[in-house]
């Protein structure tokens, strides 16, 4: 049987009360105070972000929770947590939030869990700092924005950890465009190849299906969802709409396992007929690993990377770069998050460009693999959920 996630979490306790929030829980912070933060999903990039944050001394890590107990073990050992601030298993998540002095939930498990762990950890009463991408559906993307609107209410903070809006070059030249230095813009490319030769493992139990997560829809998106949403980010902060229509190819020519495709060709169509051109290939030895978003207007053309130049050619010329971006995007991102708490600011700006984001990179994933165009009204009304197998996992 497959159960939905939001009944599994209903069953698990995952999902916390708000009543349960105590009056003195933390909202601001006083300036020079420790954000204190638990890490839910000890993965890769969970523990790429401890090294962030212990290099900012305005966050302290006080608990971490993973469903593998060893990955928990890993980053406990590292930060020297006690053992009972370490929780494995599905209901990890749920004990962590359950503790009083964690102020920050920082979440980096697999997209699929983000809607239902991000509503828990603003229910909770704590600060959230999410990954990208948000979610894996329609419904759980429509959710988090939901409760990220339910955090500004609360007075809590919300940031989506998207590196390219944290760049001050990217910053920098995207005013530029909005200001209209690129003239009207009629033509969007964005393009995302990928060499690596990773995420395609056979699965032979429930474990094997978390641990590989990244090649099961349901889990991670598609990778349209979870990495090419890194340059669709950036034609939809270009282009500041949600788009019309899609229509596109997507298929599976190297992946042996998995539901997940491992190439993508997408046409979308914007107001004022701007046209985006989207194109993604994973796993291609040989190919040039970039993440790169082009932008053509009456007046210039914008040239984006991820991984080096952002410039403007025309009658507006501009010149920038992105140095290291993996790693600045999150430190600035970690260091605004903080500062916009001390001063209790919780307009939480970046969860709607993010929700836009989201549900782009979804519209062309479902136009490709439906075969057919698909507006994005009717990809809304449809709101296909998309559901995780919890069978067999360890509750």
């Amino acid at each position: 049987m497959t159960l939905s996630r939001r009944n599994f979490l209903a069953a698990s306790g995952v999902a916390v009360a708000a009543t349960i929030i105590k009056p003195e829980s933390v909202v601001g912070a006083p300036a020079n105070s420790v954000l204190r933060y638990g890490l839910i999903g000890c993965g890769g990039r969970g523990g790429f972000m401890t090294d962030v944050f212990k290099q900012n001394p305005n966050y302290k890590i006080v608990a971490a929770a993973d469903y593998f107990e060893d990955r928990v073990n890993g980053i406990g050992n590292k930060f020297e947590l006690p053992e009972d601030r370490r929780f494995s298993t599905l209901s990890g998540c749920k004990r962590l939030l359950d503790l009083d002095d964690v102020d920050v939930a920082v979440i980096e498990t697999p997209p699929g869990f983000h809607p239902e762990q991000a509503a828990a950890a603003v229910d909770a009463g704590k600060h959230v700092f999410l990954s990208k991408p948000i979610a894996v559906d329609v419904p759980g993307t429509l959710s988090v924005g939901e409760s990220a609107k339910k955090a500004t209410a609360k007075k809590l903070g919300f940031i989506v950890d998207f590196q390219t809006r944290a760049c001050p070059s990217f910053r920098e030249a995207l005013k530029k465009v909005h200001d209209g230095d690129i003239g009207r813009i009629f033509n969007v490319r964005a393009y995302y190849p990928w060499a690596a030769g990773v995420h395609n493992n056979p699965v032979n139990n429930p474990d094997e299906y978390l641990s590989s997560w990244y090649q099961s829809i349901e889990l991670s998106g598609d990778c349209i969802v979870e990495q090419d949403v890194h340059t669709l980010d950036v034609a939809t902060w270009i282009l500041g709409a949600d788009p019309i229509k899609a229509v596109g190819t997507c298929g599976r020519t190297a992946r042996q396992y998995g539901n997940i495709n491992d190439h993508f060709e997408i046409t979308y169509t914007f107001p004022d007929n701007a046209v985006v051109q989207f194109s993604s290939m994973k796993f291609v030895p040989g190919v040039r690993d970039e993440i790169t978003t082009w932008a053509w207007g009456t007046g210039g053309v914008l040239e984006t990377d991820y991984f080096g130049e952002v410039r403007i050619r025309g009658n507006k010329p501009y010149e920038g770069r992105a140095e290291n971006l993996y790693w600045t995007g999150a430190v600035t991102n970690a260091k605004e998050f903080y500062e916009a708490i001390v001063a209790e600011d919780f307009s939480n700006p970046t969860a709607a460009p993010s929700v836009r984001t989201n549900l782009t990179a979804i519209l062309g994933r479902t136009a490709a693999r439906g075969g057919k165009e698909l507006t994005w009204d009717a990809m809304l009304a449809a709101n296909e959920k998309l559901e995780i197998k919890l069978d067999g996992l360890k509750k």
